[in-house]
Formats: C-alpha cells, sequence, structure tokens
C-alpha cells in the first residue's frame, strides 16, 4: 500500500489543530490574573484549581475515552473466545468512576492535595509514602503504551508507514503540547479530542454497517455465519476469571494519578464528584459505536474486500481491527475523517498519563524525597524533563506487547493489588503505620506476581484453585488461574496492612518491642511529626503569613498545607 496523500493531509491537519488549540490554552492561562496559592510547578500539574463544570467533564471522559478504550473494546468484541460478553471496561470503568466520586473525589479535594501520593507520604512519611510511586507510575507509563499502540495502529493502516515511527511522531505532538501549558493544555485539547472521537465514529458507524461485505449483526450476534458469534458466552468454568476482572476494572479504576489530578483541579469538592458521575455516563455512550464496529468486523466476509483474507485474526492483527474497518468497509473520505479523529483523540489519554507521571515523580520523589530544598524554579525544569523522559519511556514501551487489551490489564493490575488497599487505608482506617504499609505491599506483590500473567508469557509460582494448563498461546503452553486470585490479592493486602499495623501498636505501645527496634520511625514521637506531605523547606513561615492574611468569606474549605509561599484561596 502506497502513501495515501489524502489519510495523510487529514493526519496532518488535526495533529495542527491540537497543537494549536494546545498553545493556545496555555498563552491564554498564562495571562490570566492569578491570586492562589500554589507554586508555578504546582500549577503545572493541577491548574490553579479553577477547572470549571464543563472543561472538567470533557477532560474527565477524555481521559478514559482514549485509543486503548476505543481500539481495545472493539477488539474485544471482535476476538473469538471474547466477544461482547468479555468486553468488561465501558460498565467497568463506568462504575469505576461513580465509585470514586462518591467515595473518594469529595475528600481528596477537601483536603486539597496536589497528587495522589500526597496523603501517603502525609501517613506514611517521604520514603515510604514513596513506595507508591512504583505501581502508581508504572501502571500511567503501561496505559500510555496502550494509548500510543492504538494510535500507531491507526496511522499505519491510512498510509504505509511503520508503527514504531507513528507512535514516535504522535508522542513528539503530545509532549510538545503538554511542556508548552501543562494541565491546562492538556484539558482543552481533550475537549477537542473527544469532540473528534464523538463525530468521526458515529459519522462512519452507518457507512462500515451497510457495505455489502457485512452480515446483519444481529443475525451474527447469535448465530454461526463466518466465525463464532460476536456476543460471546461466559461458561462456568470461567465464571470466576469474569468476576475477577470485573472487581479489578472497577477498584482498579479509581487510585490513578490521571483521575485525582481532574478531581483536585476543579474549582470545588463538589464539582470533583459531578464530573465524575457524568464522565461515568459519557463513557458507556462513547463506548456504543466501538462495540457495534467490532460486532461489525466479527459480522464480515472479508474476501469481499480489499482487505482479502486471511481476516484481521487470521493475520494477528486484532488489535488494529478499528481502523482496518473505516479504512476497508466505508468510502475513503469517510474513513480519512473517522481514522483522523481517531489519531487525534487518541493522545487525550497518553497526554493525560505523561503528566501524572511526571507530577508524582516531581513532587513527591525529587521534592518530597532528594530535594527537599528546591526551589519553585527549579521544580519546574525537573518537571519539563520529566514529561520528556516519561514520553520517551511510553513510547518505548509500545514494543514489548502487541496487545492493546494485554497491556490495558496489565495497566490496572498493579495499581488494584498494590495502591488500591493502600488508598484506603491512609484515607479511612486510622492506626495503619510504615510496617503494616511495607509488609502489605510486598505480600500483595507477591500474591500477584506469584499467580503468572499470560500476556508476559509468565508461568505462575503458585497454582490457585482451577488452575489449567492452555495449549493456545504460540509462545508455549502456560498455566491459567480460574481462581479470582487478583481481587483476593487486594483483599490479602488490605487485611495484611491492618494486622501489621495493630501487632506492631500493640508491641510497641506495651513495650514489648523497645523503641531502638523501631528502625522505619513509625512510633517515635518527634520524628513522627516530620511525616507530612508538606514538602517545602519554609512552610513554617508560609502557614504563619496565611494566617495574618484576611480570609476569604467565599471558600470555607481549609487551606492546602503542601506548598511554600502561599496566598489566600480564591476559587
Amino acid at each position: 500500500m502506497s502513501v495515501n496523500i489524502g489519510g495523510l493531509v487529514v493526519i496532518i491537519l488535526f495533529y495542527l489543530v491540537i497543537l494549536a488549540i494546545g498553545i493556545w490554552a496555555a498563552w491564554k492561562n498564562k495571562n490570566k490574573p492569578y491570586h492562589g496559592e500554589l507554586l508555578q510547578n504546582e500549577v503545572i500539574m493541577i491548574g490553579r484549581r479553577d477547572i470549571g463544570l464543563i472543561v472538567g467533564i470533557f477532560t474527565m471522559t477524555a481521559t478514559w475515552v482514549g485509543g486503548a478504550y476505543i481500539n481495545g473494546t472493539a477488539e474485544a468484541v471482535y476476538v473469538v473466545g471474547h466477544g461482547f460478553a468479555w468486553t468488561q471496561a465501558p460498565i467497568g470503568y463506568a462504575v469505576s468512576l461513580i465509585i470514586g466520586g462518591l467515595f473518594f473525589a469529595k475528600t481528596m479535594r477537601s483536603r486539597r492535595y496536589v497528587t495522589m501520593l500526597d496523603p501517603f507520604q502525609e501517613t506514611y512519611g517521604g520514603g515510604i509514602g514513596s513506595l507508591m510511586f512504583i505501581p502508581a507510575v508504572l501502571g500511567e507509563l503501561f496505559w500510555s503504551a496502550a494509548v500510543l499502540t492504538a494510535l500507531g495502529s491507526s496511522l499505519s493502516v491510512i498510509f504505509e508507514i511503520n508503527v514504531h515511527l507513528a507512535i514516535i511522531i504522535s508522542t513528539v505532538i503530545a509532549v510538545c503540547y503538554t511542556l508548552i501549558g501543562g494541565l491546562y493544555s492538556v484539558a482543552y485539547t481533550d475537549m477537542a479530542q473527544l469532540f473528534c472521537i464523538f463525530a468521526g465514529l458515529y459519522i462512519s458507524l452507518p457507512f462500515a454497517a451497510l457495505n455489502p461485505a457485512v452480515t446483519s449483526i444481529a443475525i451474527t450476534a447469535t448465530q454461526y455465519v463466518y466465525r463464532e458469534p460476536w456476543i460471546g458466552s461466559i461458561d462456568s468454568g470461567n465464571a470466576w476469571i469474569w468476576v475477577d476482572n470485573y472487581v479489578l476494572m472497577i477498584l482498579g479504576g479509581i487510585p490513578w494519578q490521571a483521575y485525582f489530578q481532574r478531581v483536585l483541579s476543579t474549582s470545588t469538592a463538589a464539582q470533583a464528584q459531578i464530573i465524575s458521575f457524568v464522565a461515568a455516563l459519557s463513557t458507556l455512550i462513547l463506548a456504543i459505536p466501538s462495540v457495534i464496529l467490532g460486532a461489525i468486523g466479527a459480522s464480515t466476509d472479508w474476501n469481499q474486500t480489499d482487505y482479502g483474507l486471511p481476516d484481521p485474526m487470521g493475520r494477528n492483527e486484532t488489535q488494529m481491527i478499528l481502523p482496518i474497518i473505516l479504512r476497508y468497509l466505508c468510502p475513503s473520505y469517510i474513513a480519512f475523517f473517522g481514522l483522523g479523529a481517531v489519531s487525534a483523540a487518541v493522545m487525550s489519554s497518553a497526554d493525560s498519563s505523561i503528566l501524572s507521571a511526571s507530577s508524582m515523580f516531581t513532587r513527591n520523589i525529587y521534592h518530597g524525597v532528594f530535594r527537599r530544598e528546591a526551589t519553585d524554579k527549579e521544580l519546574v525544569w525537573i518537571m519539563r524533563a520529566a514529561v520528556i523522559v516519561f514520553g520517551i519511556i511510553a513510547a518505548g514501551m509500545t514494543w514489548l506487547s502487541t496487545s492493546v487489551y494485554g497491556l490495558w490489564y496489565l495497566s490496572s493490575d498493579l495499581i488494584f493489588v498494590l495502591l488500591f488497599p493502600q488508598l484506603v487505608s491512609v484515607l479511612y482506617i486510622k492506626g495503619t503505620n510504615a510496617y503494616g504499609c511495607v509488609t502489605s505491599y510486598i505480600f500483595g506483590l507477591f500474591l500477584r506476581v506469584g499467580g503468572g500473567e499470560p500476556y508476559l508469557h509468565l508461568q505462575p509460582l503458585i497454582c490457585y484453585a482451577g488452575c489449567h494448563l492452555d495449549f493456545r498461546f504460540p509462545t508455549g503452553p502456560i498455566y491459567i488461574q480460574r481462581f479470582p486470585f487478583k481481587t483476593v490479592s487486594m483483599l490479602a493486602s488490605l487485611m495484611m496492612n491492618l494486622f501489621v499495623s495493630f501487632l506492631t501498636k500493640y508491641l510497641y505501645n506495651r513495650g514489648i518491642f523497645p523503641p531502638k527496634l523501631d528502625f522505619l520511625h513509625g512510633f517515635d514521637p518527634q520524628l513522627k511529626k516530620e511525616k507530612t506531605n508538606k514538602i517545602a523547606s519554609e512552610i513554617n513561615d508560609s502557614i504563619d503569613a496565611v494566617e495574618q492574611m484576611p480570609s476569604d468569606k467565599e471558600d470555607k474549605e481549609p487551606l492546602d498545607t503542601t506548598s511554600q509561599d502561599k496566598e489566600p484561596v480564591n476559587d
């Protein structure tokens, strides 16, 4: 296939529009009058806590509805053995946003944290709290890699260009406008990208469905035509896997910096909850065309198209099923618009994840652990460097997997098992300490990794009930777990945290363990005062300055003391 000039023009125009919007957003907010509490590096992370309701809804929705969500949903419906019954992300993440809004958004926004890791360092101290950075940043990078993989797949269908070259070009664009405007550029480009994906998919849908090569999806849902019905099924032997995956999607979708970055950037805690609820509904609506397109792919006689045989599954191109449908089942002008729209839209999640990883590293690792005396200007430059580095890492990770959905699941596993129980502990359970945190962290990691991972061809160390050998993998047979070991690992990690925390508290408070054994300083009264997320070097002077200023009657929430040189809040 030679380079298609029409497709090339479309994608260039989309990229230029997105880049222009990112630059405009940065300029617009740079010249905006500002009398707030945050430093410049914190403004890059969460804006000035003035993201409005409309922009907040768009950016929250676009964060989830990116390339991995759109392409991955279509892929799951299309793949034999999965089908619609196993397409769990749309409902799973929608419920996740609702639970996040009900139980986590208001608490985090009311306490005025800057990143998701702040409460961990506030409770356990900078060093122990920074352990949470590992699963958090790996989750963001896996998510970015999944998005960029989908983006490369879409672009490679438009014209004959190497997938990895397409990924590199797209990453450069996303990194550029993120560097220029931080959260503001990301949020405003999200609005344009979400509109593009909505218009592109819904306009393309009727053309693909009415193609002569496509049999009615109502027929192929339950009858064998070209392959097994796309509706799929859940047999009794795999029921617990299905439940395990749903719990992972729902609870594992909460503790993400990309989610809390939007929560913490809103004007009020109530708005943080509202954007979560509305985004939940929006993600479901935007999943509908992907589900239908996946079903169309399973209902197509590919021999009647220019794509020919074997079909995408036979060529091991299931991860590209959505752009393949747009390219070969739609008129060229519709295909160009749809593919260009998807290509622009999938960056909406990549830029969010890259910014999230950079925010946590700059604030909670570089500043919170290694350079507490760092100036605001220094942190700004570290933030910019981190955006570039994490963008490069995310693009590089796309070489590790060929399945968008595989990367998607992996990105949630570490978050779900390691981070979710810890977040619940620091926000809602009094008495957990560093000993419980570290022990449960290691214990949860062992249980999850010990269960194996088929997508990484990692054989399990622990064979739970129902573990069986699967010969369908091209790399060789691998053991598959039928037991819901991910959910059990998460619950076991939570219970271990509580058990060890209260046991060590009892032993130290009763004098059974002498103070010299308290090597994590969990019970040292003097050092315990230093366990805080107030990572500014002159925090005491800042607090005194704030107390001497007149209070703002319009903002009744407590002031955030996570930044230095603060002024009264005026959200």
